[in-house]
């Protein structure tokens, strides 16, 4: 039987054995303290047995099989959260994290030794998202405004070409290296914002997508350039965009009324991103629709989450959904893994 787990905003990573029927909290004694703030959960396909969650005090490994934690010590302890990681599709043992305030780290080794990456990221903005003309900094704006942190939200690397990698900041653009992750440069061209949530590279040469707070872009050139793709939607801020893994140029992506919302939809494409349609889900949605878990070793099995707790299943591949009986924190970050 897959198992599900789930990171919530400061009760830690949550699983479940029986497809989300029944699900419970991973307590302390799997040696990741069961009141973490975990932001981030990812395995490479070709390693199953373990999972990576980004945390509030560093980046921490999952053997599946002892049902125990390994913190993996790094430069970003030091860093106020663990917000993103991604593997080589290629490679297990390469692997990069990006955090908040905004960084980027990468391993070659699985993680026994890391590197920062040099980018001109902003580490803050300021409320009202005023931000500084200088890279690295945030003015204070004037008038009594705070500066906030600003977070890398999703990395992903090309599979086709492993040296080309995009960054999503929230909120400071899209960011891409070309050179495996020597050199960033910003990618803003007909972007409307930028607070950038996710990324989706549709398989077969098909185009990147970004999904912000005014609506998902799509760039036909890797990132140079983008437009906006409405949807038909009373709310555009969309968050998680996901392709499921079969092929069939199928995508889902998830939308709600701002952050953590109180209303949530799911959209679907099945023209690689051209256009997107509501999908159903069952009740009342609470919250804005955030997250979204699929895996290669079964396209139909996806699981969806909204951000204040509610569970969503499908057994065909997003063409239907059921409701989850469990109610969790805030939620940050799904994933299913088979057994």
């Amino acid at each position: 039987m897959p198992q599900l787990y789930v990171a919530t905003n400061g009760l830690s990573v949550w699983k479940s054995d029986d497809l989300g029927a029944t699900i419970a909290r991973m307590p302390s004694g799997t040696n990741l303290y069961s009141g973490s703030q975990v932001w981030a959960l990812a395995s490479h396909p070709s390693a199953p047995r373990f999972l990576f969650a980004g945390t509030d005090s560093g980046l921490y490994r999952l053997d599946r099989v002892q049902n125990r934690f390994t913190h993996l010590p790094s430069p970003m302890d030091g860093e106020r959260l663990v917000t993103a990681i991604a593997f080589a599709p290629a490679d297990p043992n390469t692997i990069i994290t990006g955090t908040q305030p905004s960084a980027l780290y990468r391993t070659s080794d699985g993680g026994r030794s890391w590197a920062k990456l040099e980018t001109a990221m902003k580490r803050y903005t300021t409320s009202g998202f005023y931000g500084s003309d200088r890279p690295g900094f945030a003015d204070d704006g004037g008038n009594g405004t705070v500066k906030h942190w600003t977070r890398v939200t999703q990395v992903l690397i090309d599979p086709a070409d492993p040296a080309r990698i995009w960054a999503g900041v929230e909120i400071d653009g899209a960011w891409t290296s070309g050179d495996g992750g020597q050199s960033w440069e910003r990618v803003s061209q007909g972007l409307e914002t930028d607070d950038i949530h996710g990324f989706a590279l549709v398989s077969d040469g098909g185009p990147l997508l970004a999904t912000t707070n005014a609506g998902p872009h799509v760039s036909h050139d890797r990132g140079r350039s983008w437009a906006r793709i409405p949807i038909d939607s009373p709310w555009q801020y969309v968050r998680s965009v996901v392709e499921r893994p079969d092929g069939s140029g199928v995508l889902l992506m998830t939308n709600g009324n701002g952050p953590p919302g109180s209303a949530g939809r799911l959209f679907r494409s099945r023209d690689r991103g051209a256009t997107w349609h509501e999908v159903t889900l069952p009740g009342t949605v609470e919250s804005s629709l955030y997250f979204l878990a699929a895996h290669p070793s079964d396209p139909k099995l996806v699981f969806a989450a909204a951000t204040l707790g509610q569970l969503y299943r499908s057994d065909d591949g997003g063409e239907s959904w059921i409701a989850l009986t469990a109610r969790l924190p805030e939620i940050r970050a799904l994933a299913w893994l088979p057994d």
